[in-house]
Formats: structure tokens, C-alpha cells, sequence
């Protein structure tokens, strides 16, 4: 028996970065509950069953807009969204990406920063506006725990025991720690409107990294474990949800346990 809390059927969502590793996921299981689901991403892709795929860019507000347009003709105002594509400096990225922070180059900041924080912010006045304008809606702003912590530099160690020069580059944290207050004050600005805004932070998901690395995480982990990504979608699910309903400015936590000691 389904629970009512919990029915977002027919109800249509948008998941930015929808064709990604975390972002394929939520529309996937969102569609398999009823939703209808547009995925706007950069990369093009096959959408979850019933759903569609819009290729946008989130940096620029007029392809965002162009593809509401489309997903308001077809089947009304969305319900959610969920903000999750995001940019961080890959394994193989540069070098000066990953060395010291003195010189990190600020054109690799810009780029973190109009994705992760410029990216949201432009899908929240887009679409959070036309959710506010019917009166209802849910946005979820995907985090990381590296936007409420420090990144511990000496998972990395590894790498530089084979003499390379490594260091977790400082956008990605920021970028995400912009997001919490982003959350903050939409939650407060749209509070009246009926749309709530909440952040969903993650730990880091499994994704075949290095066994080194994995070694490193996982002992820091109260759970001995890293992020499944299908396990981020129950919060998802929640945060869509009339479970949710009194649930605004809030930011769930879903990390094994990292962020408590």
C-alpha cells in the first residue's frame, strides 16, 4: 500500500545535471514513482521513462528558460527541482588545479563557481519563480560535506607519496558552502509562496575511486563505508514529498556518519 505521505505521482520534477552519476539516479527513481522528469544538462542523454531531456546550459538563464517553456507546455509548472549539476576539478586535471592554493588559478574558480553557485542560483530564479507564482513547489540544493568541512588533505596523501603534488582544490568547498546560504535565504524570501527550500549535503559517493583513497575515506567514516548513490535518493524523495511539508531552510545530512565527530 502506498503511503500518502510519500505519493509524488504525477507531480513533474526538474533534475539540473540530470545525466550524471547522482543526477541519473533521482530521475530514474523519481520517474519510477510517478513523477514526470525533465533532465537539464549539458550532456545529452536518454531520459528516465516518460521523461524528457533538454540539453542546458544552468550558467546561462536563457537556455534554462527555453526548456521551462517546453516542460510548462507539455505538463504544467514544475512541482521540484532539484539543483544538482555540478563542476569540481576531475582526477586528471591540470596541474596548477591541484597544486598549492597560492596558485590556484582564479579562471578555474570562475568555472567551479558559475556552475555550482551561479547554476543554482539562475534555475531558483527561473523555475523556483514560476513555482512561486503557483502557489507550491520544493527545491532541493545538492552540498557536499566538503561545503560544511574543511577537505582532509591527508586522504590524498597517497598521491603525493609518489612524488606528485596534490591538494583538494578550494572551489568545490566554497562553491558548495554557498549553497547552504542560498538555501537559507530562498527558504526564508519564498516561505509564504508555498515553496519550500531545503539543502540535501552528501558524503562522498563510491565511483571506483583509487583503493588508496577508499582505505583513507572509509576510516574516517563512522559507517566504514562511502555513499551508494541509490542511498541519496531516499532524501530526495523525501524533500519532493507532503512527508516534508513544514521542512524549509533545512539542510539533511546524508554522510555516514562523517560530519558527527
Amino acid at each position: 500500500m502506498n503511503d500518502p505521505l510519500f505519493d509524488i505521482s504525477d507531480r513533474v520534477a526538474v533534475v539540473t545535471g540530470g545525466m550524471g552519476q547522482l543526477g541519473s539516479v533521482y530521475a530514474a527513481g523519481l520517474a519510477e514513482r510517478g513523477m514526470k522528469v525533465a533532465t537539464f544538462d549539458v550532456a545529452p542523454g536518454k531520459p528516465p521513462e516518460g521523461g524528457r531531456a533538454f540539453e542546458v546550459d544552468v550558467t546561462d538563464r536563457g537556455s534554462i528558460e527555453q526548456a521551462l517553456e517546453e516542460v510548462e507546455s507539455d505538463w504544467g509548472v514544475p512541482h521540484l527541482l532539484v539543483n544538482n549539476a555540478g563542476l569540481d576539478s576531475p582526477p586528471d586535471a591540470p596541474a596548477e588545479e591541484v597544486g598549492p592554493f597560492e596558485t590556484y588559478p582564479a579562471e578555474s574558480f570562475d568555472a567551479v563557481m558559475d556552475v555550482n553557485v551561479k547554476g543554482a542560483f539562475l534555475a531558483c530564479q527561473a523555475i523556483g519563480g514560476a513555482m512561486a507564482k503557483e502557489g507550491r513547489g520544493s527545491i532541493v540544493n545538492i552540498s557536499s560535506i566538503y561545503g560544511l568541512l574543511s577537505p582532509v588533505q591527508d586522504l590524498y596523501a597517497f598521491r603525493r607519496e609518489t612524488g606528485e603534488t596534490f591538494v583538494k582544490p578550494v572551489a568545490y568547498s566554497v562553491s558548495k558552502s554557498a549553497v547552504l546560504n542560498l538555501t537559507r535565504y530562498l527558504a526564508t524570501y519564498w516561505a509564504k509562496s508555498g515553496v519550500r527550500v531545503n539543502t540535501l549535503t552528501l558524503g562522498g559517493v563510491w565511483n571506483d575511486q583509487p583503493a588508496e583513497f577508499l582505505e583513507a575515506y572509509t576510516a574516517r567514516v563512522p559507517m566504514g563505508r562511502m555513499l551508494e548513490a541509490p542511498e541519496a535518493l531516499g532524501a530526495v524523495v523525501f524533500l519532493a514529498s507532503d512527508a516534508s511539508s513544514y521542512v524549509t531552510g533545512a539542510n539533511v545530512v546524508v554522510d555516514g556518519g562523517w560530519s558527527a565527530w
